[in-house]
């Protein structure tokens, strides 16, 4: 079993910048793709970012040139860089991992490890 806890969430003015993190423990050596996903109030949870066990990457059209995704594996911790936040990107995010070396988005729900979620509020 894997566990995942994520950090780094909160209130942020438009134009600012959030680091989410999310750190693995348990059966990490079972991971291997990684990402983040996110769901605003009364909408869909959608993937925001991952990286598949083939070392590729995707980003949601809404956020590509403003959030990074990145993995530090000494540490057991990937990271979401959010920069020039938008209203629109209020949500819970939640990090996930699993087994599959596809993309997050390839594999069922049930199939992936969750964390908790964090909560990141853009407003002024």
């Amino acid at each position: 079993q894997v566990q995942l806890v994520e950090s780094g969430g909160g209130l942020v003015q438009p134009g600012g910048s959030l680091r989410l993190s999310c750190v693995a423990s348990g059966s990490i050596f079972s991971i291997n793709a990684m990402g983040w996903y996110r769901q605003a109030l009364g909408k869909q949870r959608e993937l925001v970012a991952d990286i598949t066990g083939y070392g590729t990457f995707y980003y949601v059209d809404s956020v590509k040139g403003r959030f990074t995704i990145s993995r530090d594996n000494a540490k057991n911790t990937w990271y979401l860089q959010m920069n020039s936040l938008k209203p629109e990107d209020t949500a819970v995010y939640y990090c996930a991992a699993a087994p599959s070396r596809y993309g997050l988005g390839s594999i069922p729900s049930r199939d992936a490890y969750w964390g908790s979620g964090t909560q990141v509020t853009v407003s002024s």
